[in-house]
């Protein structure tokens, strides 16, 4: 979704907001910010949840990233979060510092996407170790053209393109591939919005760029998909929804979440809110081009936010190639790593 149609959507939202105080009708409001990726999922939830409530229940929801949102989360700035990756050890300190306790729900799962031009017909598969070779600090200003990669490919120049330093895609992209968060040349086009990123592969030959697999399919007559392969003997893979769910679409499948404050839940709105959310969350993920939980895993993590079972089962740390199947099993052991 564009920066525009982002700052449209929250102007709107501040215009009801005034209508509804100059009008005599108080309104309550949940604060949402964080990850672009997990924005059209939450969004969507929102405007259906705001619908029941007929007004009565203002829903803002933000993009910052999910390094900018949890800064904002662990202020005890915004309710709930949306996160493309779990939250960090330094995250959580500086939550612990301000008291400020949370549930974590996985919501859907992504399939990060690699994607080039239309007109890319040599890298329409790639290995992992080949992304790594392009993307890796040692990278810049070596590997700069196509054969560099590989030289059976063209020797013209690669333009990249990727997100910022504050988005959980960043952090999962770099920590899958290269095999460290936030380690990555410099030397590439980076931005917070994706409608940039997909304008820039779109329209340039030799492009290549990353970005979550809703907006490919938003986008899928413009730039094409790669298919990737990671070295398992099974060959490259490509994103879909059948090698998101039997896990062969790895390392780039990943889970998304929200992260909700237990202060902000003690809100009536706010506990109304997330279990709308997971109780709508089937049909609302699929229609946001996600792939969902299976059903009990929606009514487990319900338990979960009414029980208060606060924490993460991440231990602070990335979790890269999990499957659907081994989230689940995470979760139904129940082990948080409290702080």
């Amino acid at each position: 979704m564009s920066r525009h149609t982002i700052r449209l959507l929250n102007i709107g939202i501040a215009l009801s907001l005034w209508l509804s105080v100059s009008h005599g009708h108080a309104q309550s409001v949940i604060k949402i910010g964080g990850s672009s990726t997990g924005y059209p999922i939450t969004q969507a939830v929102a405007d259906q949840f705001q619908t029941l409530k007929k007004q009565a229940v203002a829903v803002t929801v933000n993009i910052s990233g999910s390094g900018g949102g949890f800064k904002q989360f662990c202020r005890g700035e915004i309710d709930i979060v949306n996160a493309s990756r779990p939250i960090l050890k330094n995250e959580m300190e500086d939550c612990k510092k301000n008291n400020i306790q949370f549930v974590e729900i996985p919501v859907a799962f992504d399939a990060l996407t690699v994607a080039i031009h239309p007109e890319n017909d040599w890298a329409a598969r790639m290995t992992v170790t080949e992304l790594k070779k392009l993307w890796e600090p040692a990278a810049q200003g070596k590997v700069t053209h196509w054969n560099h990669i590989n030289p059976a490919w063209p020797a013209e120049p690669v333009k990249l393109f990727g997100t910022s330093r504050d988005s959980g895609t960043y952090d999962y992209f770099t920590q899958a591939i290269v095999g460290k968060a936030k380690s990555s040349r410099t030397d590439f086009i980076r931005s917070e919005n994706d409608t940039v990123l997909m304008d820039g592969v779109a329209g340039e030959k030799y492009g290549l760029g990353f970005f979550s697999f809703a907006y490919y399919i938003e986008n899928q007559n413009r730039v094409r998909a790669v298919a990737i392969d990671n070295g398992n003997g099974k060959g490259a893979v490509m994103p879909s929804v059948e090698s998101v769910e039997d896990g062969g679409y790895q390392p780039l499948s990943r889970p998304i979440f929200i992260y909700v404050s237990m202060q902000a839940a003690e809100k009536q709105e706010v506990k109304e809110f997330v279990e709308f959310y997971l109780k709508n969350a089937v049909l609302l993920v699929k229609q946001a081009e996600f792939f969902p939980l299976p059903p009990r895993a929606y009514r487990t993590m319900l338990e979960h936010f009414n029980q208060k079972r606060t924490g993460t089962i991440f231990n602070g740390a990335p979790a890269v190639g999990l499957t659907i199947d081994e989230l689940i099993r995470r979760e139904g052991r129940l082990q948080y790593e409290n702080y």
